[in-house]
């Protein structure tokens, strides 16, 4: 492949996937959404998505659907009024469902708790007049840092409710992290608890909220759910416990409308560089593209599916598909606490057995754990209720797609391989179950309504079987509003690139294949150069995945003199596979079979774990410190400091293999 005008060349397209799952005739019968829904989105965009927004109760109605005027900055449902909250909550019980069950909610110790619309509505009521005691009014931000406790997300309602904005933090980040995120918002409260379970075992949660405001001006108060009964550090006049402030309150709460352009909350994602962006949101376009895609995409029918998204409500995912697309659409759902192998490494089986699951909603590198763990495990379930499975987080490999389907699924659920972002509010390609014919490893199509190319540098379209970048080419509902506080650092990160077309850019490398469906490659950041070629991490660590030895696999590439990059390989195996040196040649020898000998790893490392950030993402920018022998880098994003310390061991002692 030659270099156009000085520019890199759009990516490689070197594996291809010929398995086609069609869809149940059956489901397709009783689907929410059918195949026209295409072709009525692309003749009047902005008439499918006011249809939609009409899916929410509205107290005013907007007067232009889309104001595309002060690009890159959009404004949706111009003029129209309603409340996030009264839409998750209020209209339900207003329409006869009070007794219906919202969030089936399982703690890690194994405390449960079952919360009706109607008892939601209380919860949200009582909360919203907790925080108006405390002088907040509409515009003023909240920091959020819990566990998967039900106060989470009555705290998230009602400040939504308040026309608060909320800023999640994740539980497992750092004092550090979360005081940067506060000060960045200028949060006047903070929610927290006195600890948080993890494994099995209360762990501290205030000790680090502590370390965080004792340097953040603008916090007036920290309200402290009780959830271990730990001792805690107290600062009378600044601290409250949740049950001293919300307990006692009315159980009723007038709610008021906003703008549907009033932001709704804050997300933090992390920047490659610099200070963590504040990824802003709206109220009435986020909402409308939440509740629709929701519906859509997992077919949700809320009379009868009990759906469950095993997200973090600090992730964008636990706040489109925990809180507000799902409580929006009325669904039932189950939340739970813990970690998927506390007490045993059944328990997600356990739960939708108990629960009668139908729509399951997870991560790949959760997939392959399962995998690595042994199919035994959940055949010992009653797993018949599922009938539509999902995907989130990074492209799936094909093998784990299939072990899901067949293992999971039980041959017959479709599953939905979403991909989207904290900046694109909710999921913009993925299959339509009852509609795509699925391919194991592909997201495939935008949704009705969203329009995404693969170009290359100049922006023109690639050809089928063409790989290059993803890009927007349209605006979308649940688009992000900016990075909060710095509108240059907005256009610079997502508009600048492409600026000349219009384009927002992913930062995501695309295939087409020669369908036209769109496959995923990971981060334009992972990209590997060898000998001119640009190799995606993702389709060789879905080659070496496909090997029945492999249950995980990391690829990153290394500088080389020869090549300018070598792909260096780091596996997990399954069960009784050895870590010899007939092992990596047959793992060698089977990617340069699987995609050609221009992917065939320069080496390929054994190693018991790999380092993966508290929402399961590799974090292959330490891989490449390891593989270059550079001194790794910052680890405190990650949810085992150690494994970067077992690795590195591992290396030293391990041979570089040759051909």
């Amino acid at each position: 492949m030659t270099e156009q005008s000085g520019q890199s060349p759009a990516l490689d397209n070197l594996s291809t996937e010929s398995r086609v799952f069609p869809p149940d005739p059956a489901f397709t019968g009783a689907a929410n959404v059918r195949e026209g829904a295409y072709a009525e989105a692309e003749a009047d965009r902005e008439a499918f998505w006011a249809e939609q927004a009409r899916r929410l109760t509205w107290d005013a109605e907007w007067s232009q659907v889309l104001d595309w005027s002060g690009a890159p900055f959009a404004k949706w449902f111009v003029g129209g009024k309603l409340n996030v909250a009264v839409n998750c909550v209020d209209r339900h019980v207003e329409a006869g469902n009070g007794d219906r069950v919202a969030i089936h909610w399982v703690g890690e110790p194994g405390d449960t708790r079952d919360i009706t619309y109607a008892q939601l509505k209380v919860e949200v009521s009582k909360t919203a007049n907790a925080l108006a005691s405390l002088g907040l009014v509409a515009g003023d931000r909240v920091a959020i840092q819990m566990p998967m406790v039900p106060e989470a997300i009555f705290s998230m309602l009602a400040c939504a409710r308040l026309g608060l904005v909320h800023s999640v933090v994740f539980g497992g980040f750092s004092a550090a992290a979360l005081r940067s995120r506060i000060d960045d918002a200028e949060a006047r409260v903070l929610i927290t608890t006195d600890g948080q379970y993890r494994r099995g075992a209360p762990a501290p949660m205030k000790d680090g909220t502590d370390e965080a405001t004792a340097h953040t001006p603008s916090i007036e108060k920290v309200v402290v759910v009780r959830r271990t009964g730990s001792d805690v550090q107290w600062t009378e006049g600044r601290d409250v416990w949740w049950h001293d402030l919300v307990d006692g309150q009315p159980e009723e709460h007038t709610p008021e409308s906003f703008d549907a352009e009033h932001p709704l909350f804050i997300l933090y994602t992390s920047g490659t560089t610099g200070k963590p962006k504040g990824i802003q949101h709206t109220s009435g376009g986020y909402l409308t593209q939440a509740a629709y895609t929701h519906h859509a995409v997992f077919d949700l029918k809320p009379e009868t599916d009990v759906y469950w998204c095993t997200a973090d409500i600090g992730w964008i995912t636990g706040h489109t598909y925990i809180v507000y697309g799902p409580l929006a659409n009325g669904a039932t759902q189950v939340v739970y606490e813990g970690t998927p192998n506390t007490p045993h490494e059944g328990r997600h089986w356990e739960i939708i057995q108990q629960h009668r699951v139908s729509i399951y909603y997870t991560a790949p590198t959760l997939i392959r754990t399962f995998m690595k763990w042994g199919a035994d495990i959940p055949e010992k379930y009653d797993l018949s209720s599922l009938r539509v499975l999902g995907s989130v987080g990074e492209p799936i490999n094909p093998e784990a797609w299939v072990w899901y389907r067949e293992h999971i699924g039980r041959g017959t659920a479709p599953i939905v391989d979403t991909w989207w972002q904290t900046e694109t509010g909710a999921i913009m390609i993925s299959p339509l179950p009852g509609v795509t014919k699925t391919k194991p490893g592909s997201a495939q199509r935008a949704l009705p309504g969203i329009s995404a190319k693969v170009v290359d540098d100049n922006g023109v379209e690639v050809a089928h079987g063409g790989g290059g970048y993803l890009v927007l080419d349209k605006p979308w509902p649940s688009m992000l509003r900016g990075i909060w506080g710095d509108p240059e650092r907005f256009r610079d990160t997502y508009w600048s690139r492409y600026a000349e077309q219009g384009f927002y850019f992913a930062g995501d490398g695309a295939k087409y294949d020669a369908d036209g469906d769109i496959w995923l490659l990971g981060r334009v950041d992972d990209v590997m150069n060898v000998s001119g070629h640009r190799i995606s991490t993702t389709e060789v660590e879905s080659a070496l995945v496909s090997h029945p030895t492999v249950a995980e696999a990391a690829v990153v590439g290394a500088a080389d003199e020869t090549t300018g990059q070598g792909i260096v390989a780091f596996v997990i195996l399954r069960g009784t596979a050895k870590a010899d040196d007939s092992t990596v040649k047959v793992l060698r020898d089977h990617v340069a079979a699987e995609i050609g000998p221009i992917a065939k790893p320069r080496q390929v490392l054994v190693v018991n774990e790999l380092p993966k950030t508290r929402s399961g993402k590799i974090m292959r920018r330490l891989l490449r410190d390891v593989a270059e022998n550079r001194e790794v880098g910052d680890t405190t994003t990650l949810a085992d400091s150690t494994v970067m310390d077992l690795i590195s061991s591992g290396l030293k002692d391990s041979a570089k293999s040759e051909d």
